[in-house]
């Protein structure tokens, strides 16, 4: 049954899916990086579907830029590169309709006409790409390119839009484990820096007999003098003193 036979309610590829979404929870659960999510589902959307010949990921930075990452080869590379310097494509619509596009032809699409002409020299044909998106926002985008005309089907690109849901959810994921590991050190730096504070407020306050608040202002002096962090200069207050001999 080709592509086009296949009715709205029939995935082939469901199995596949399920046995992806499998692998990827377990490497989300052994590395936690968006890197190596990202690298999986490059490698297992390509062999899932077989038209694929170049597959890659379109992530959405911090400041709202497009990088490609986990690209499969050249062409990829190439054709992304196209779409950010022409500020047009494929990938940028469904990022920015956060809906899955297609092109069946580069050479006859009226659509992006500006990257269409780039890429059709490259041997690029047909393309489909769905975004990966949940409900914190679009994260991305994945993209899988084909050197023949016609080569993705409706079925194709809801193997996409089912793929692409659910590596979503784990590349958000696995940047909220990233943005909490961040904030874990950042809190155990407040912590370490508050004990030290407050090390140093007792040794002022036993050496020159100083209440707390008098300490604490005694502390900020030094710590205005030498330049440095309230947290730095009570470092080096409690730092013990270097052993003779």
């Amino acid at each position: 049954m080709s592509s086009e036979q296949a009715s709205a309610g029939e995935l082939p590829l469901d199995g596949e899916l399920a046995v992806v979404a499998a692998r990827m929870s377990g490497l989300l659960l052994s590395r936690d990086t968006v890197e190596s999510v990202l690298e999986l589902i490059v490698s297992l959307a390509g062999t899932t579907i077989p038209a694929a010949a170049g597959v890659g990921v379109t992530l959405v930075d911090a400041d709202g830029g497009f990088v490609t990452t986990s690209a499969s080869g050249p062409l990829v590379r190439e054709a992304d590169a196209l779409q950010y310097e022409l500020g047009e494509g494929p990938c940028l619509a469904a990022l920015a309709g956060c809906s899955p596009q297609r092109i069946d032809d580069v050479t006859t699409e009226r659509r992006w006409t500006r990257w269409c002409a780039a890429v059709a020299g490259s041997g690029l044909r047909s393309v489909v790409t769905a975004p990966m998106a949940t409900e914190d926002g679009c994260h991305g985008a994945i993209k899988i390119y084909a050197t023949a005309p016609g080569a993705f089907g409706p079925v194709d690109e809801r193997a996409l839009v089912t793929f692409a849901d659910r590596a979503a959810v784990l590349v958000a994921n696995a940047r909220a484990h990233e943005r909490a590991g961040r904030f874990s050190e950042r809190f155990k730096d407040t912590l370490r820096d508050r004990d030290l504070i407050a090390m140093a407020k007792g040794f002022l306050m036993g050496r020159d007999g100083l209440g707390e608040e008098a300490a604490f202002d005694r502390l900020l002096s030094l710590a205005r003098a030498r330049g440095t962090s309230p947290a730095e200069a009570a470092a080096h207050l409690v730092a013990p003193a270097p052993r003779e001999g």
